[in-house]
């Protein structure tokens, strides 16, 4: 391998590496340090910010030591710390692993801005390799423990990234401020939707499932797709073939820029039928804009065409020939040890390394403090929607800066064949990894059915731990599952799509409703064929976090139907949700339209509350009676009933039990029904 092949790949590792820990580090602190919705969220982005704001000190510490010690170094702490959270799938532990693991990354990161003034094409494979692995993994195991694909995925890529570490580097030029500064900003918008393959395959489940809502609902349903996330391999394709090639000049530098911008204004839209062109149009801008800051970094820091002088490294000589006489560029400078730095217009070597590493250190703050912005206002309700678009302004402000260095720019990676092996493997990991779902108990109508309602935080258990497998044994046995706070692609919570991973394990279709965004929301799954799914928002009423009510009809034949409405109700804290449940109990008996009807889900009411009222009010009644009383939150020691399944009084209930787990932050409500006859 090529020298220039060799870096360029060292680079794109270490960023899939520092993404792994990333999807460790950033749900252990709302679920491990603290509690999201009880912890303060001040208190949680201080703690999450607090951790890239020290990395300021990176560059500091480069100047004073050498670049190359300090990146080996933690080059090596952060494969320790992601292999450690490998076996380490909870607890405190994971929490403070996976925080080691992060400001070793940020470190690393740092250093090797210092000793690199064309990042792009590693930054762009990087971010693309990533997304490969997250969708061969299904969205699951390349970050949390599993099996043994999960630690041969973990050990190759370290290895490969310490071997490609451990080589000297060549000698870099003036430029790369702008590139790196862009690194941190790609790596949110790409996460939190360019090249996620849990929001492609919610995307197309939107467009492309095969349960379409009613067409007077105000907001649409996602069920299960028939291409799971195909779509991104375009977006991946068209992400590495625009960074890769050479940017447009003239007005056509402008196509990427405004395709990044709009992809984050129809995302800020949060419409589910809008996530697909948003995908595929962030990708393909955010691509763009990368290929253009690195042709501008071209012409040196201060605008003037970097000219490099002939030493070992430098243009005009094979990187590969000159690497194992080349010590590192910094700390030569600083210490007088082998070959200077060929800056370009005289640029002292020891401040354009010091700017890209606090460049590329801004750009990971930026990734943090648009992240706490954006996911913190589903806790204190203040305006969210324009922090994508201003993620994407401020990167297509940054590649639209500077004008293109003149002549062709060179790419160590071929882009066409560099898009099209990676469009290619993609499509063959989401089509492999992906299964289409189908209702099996088609028999006849059963006698019986039992309903389980469960609260599945994200997927988290009380340890931080995120286990497909145990919420679907905590549900096992159901015939229909009512889900409330169901995440589908959330970077925040590591990108992983919940609702598809439970209902593999079940081997259930669902229906998803969005109510905080088109990621985050209740669902139905079930045995049975669904149909007339329909869904309304709630009134907030000073909730910061969305709520909506999903109806849908299970089909037993033979005119055997059961209406299912599920809900989980917002209220503001300390407030009891009488608004809500009264619109939900209004919507439930005129979609159910005297056929037998189930209400379930997380209420955050208590029997004898005003909004637990409205249900009976409304001549519903508590399956979970006979049981009562019986706690679900939280689950470790529960001593609250908040968690309810109401039925028309035409439905028997018996065997009404709450099983004990902590897969979540609630426990399950389980009740058998004998269905009428038809």
């Amino acid at each position: 391998m090529r020298y220039r092949h060799l870096s360029t790949v060292t680079l794109a590792l270490g960023v899939v590496l520092l993404v792994d820990v990333l999807r460790v580090f950033l749900p252990a602190v709302i679920t491990i340090f603290g509690q999201a919705a009880s912890t303060p969220a001040e208190l949680l982005g201080a703690f999450a910010f607090g951790w890239f704001l020290l990395a300021l000190a990176a560059p500091a510490l480069i100047r004073r030591v050498g670049a190359r010690p300090v990146t080996l170094v933690a080059a090596v702490l952060l494969v320790v710390a992601r292999l450690a959270v490998n076996g380490q799938p909870g607890g405190r532990l994971q929490l403070w692993l996976a925080t080691a693991g992060l400001l070793a990354g940020l470190v690393w990161l740092a250093g090797a801005a210092a000793g690199t003034d064309r990042p792009v094409p590693g930054l762009a494979l990087g971010l693309a390799v990533g997304a490969v692995l997250h969708t061969v993994l299904d969205t699951y195991r390349s970050a949390f423990f599993g099996d043994w694909p999960a630690w041969l995925a973990a050990v190759g890529v370290a290895g490969l990234f310490l071997a490609g570490q451990a080589r000297p580097a060549p000698p870099a030029g003036a430029g790369g401020v702008r590139s790196w500064l862009l690194a941190g900003p790609a790596l949110l918008l790409a996460g939190m939707v360019a090249l996620s393959p849990a929001v492609a395959r919610t995307a197309t489940s939107y467009q492309f499932g095969l349960l379409r809502s009613d067409p007077a609902d105000e907001v649409g349903v996602a069920t299960v797709p028939l291409f799971g996330p195909a779509p991104l391999a375009v977006a991946v394709g068209g992400f590495l073939l625009a960074a890769l090639a050479p940017p447009r000049r003239g007005a056509w530098r402008w196509l990427g820029p405004v395709a990044l911008v709009g992809g984050a204004v129809l995302v800020t839209l949060g419409r589910g039928e809008l996530l697909l062109p948003a995908v595929l149009l962030t990708a393909v801008g955010l691509g763009a804009c990368l290929a253009s800051a690195g042709a501008a970094d071209g012409r040196g820091d201060d605008g003037a065409d970097e000219a490099r002088t002939p030493v070992p490294g430098g243009a005009g000589q094979d990187p590969a020939r000159a690497a194992s006489g080349a010590s590192d560029p910094v700390r030569a400078a600083v210490g007088g040890q082998g070959p200077a730095l060929a800056a370009g217009d005289g640029q002292d070597p020891v401040r354009a390394a010091g700017r890209r590493g606090y460049a590329a250190v801004a750009g990971m703050l930026v990734f943090a403090v648009a992240a706490v912005a954006y996911y913190s206002a589903y806790d204190l309700g203040h305006p969210n929607a324009g922090v994508p678009v201003a993620v994407a302004v401020l990167v297509a402000a940054v590649a639209l800066a500077r004008r293109p260095a003149p002549g062709p720019a060179r790419s160590p990676l071929p882009p066409v064949w560099t898009a099209a092996t990676a469009a290619v493997v993609t499509l063959l990991a989401a089509v492999a990894s992906d299964e289409l779902l189908s209702a099996t108990n088609r028999d006849g109508p059963p006698e019986t059915v039992r309903v389980a309602a469960y609260n599945v935080r994200m997927g988290f258990g009380m340890d931080g731990r995120f286990d497909p497998d145990a919420l679907a044994r905590a549900v096992a046995g159901a015939d229909v599952v009512a889900l409330s706070e169901v995440d589908r692609g959330w970077l925040l919570n590591g990108g992983h799509d919940t609702l598809d991973l439970l209902a593999e394990r079940l081997d259930m279709p669902y229906v998803f409703a969005p109510a905080a965004d088109p990621l985050w929301g209740d669902a139905v799954l079930s045995r049975w064929p669904l149909d007339a799914a329909r869904t309304r928002p709630l009134p907030a009423v000073g909730a910061p976090t969305g709520a909506q009510a999903l109806g849908v009809t299970v089909n037993f034949s033979e005119g055997v139907r059961l209406a299912v409405v599920a809900t989980h109700l917002q209220p503001p804290p300390g407030e009891d949700p009488v608004v809500q449940a009264r619109a939900v109990a209004d919507f439930a008996v005129r979609y159910a339209a005297g056929r037998p009807l189930v209400v379930a889900g997380d209420l955050n009411t208590e029997p004898g509350d005003p909004a637990f009222a409205e249900f009976t009010r409304a001549g519903l009644v508590d399956a979970l009676a006979a049981a009562r009383p019986l706690p679900t939150s939280p689950a470790d020691a529960p001593r609250q009933q908040i968690d309810h399944v109401f039925v028309t009084p035409g439905l028997a209930a018996a065997d009404a039990a709450a099983p004990p787990g902590t897969a979540s932050d609630h426990l399950p409500v389980a009740v058998t029904l004998t269905l009428p006859p038809a």
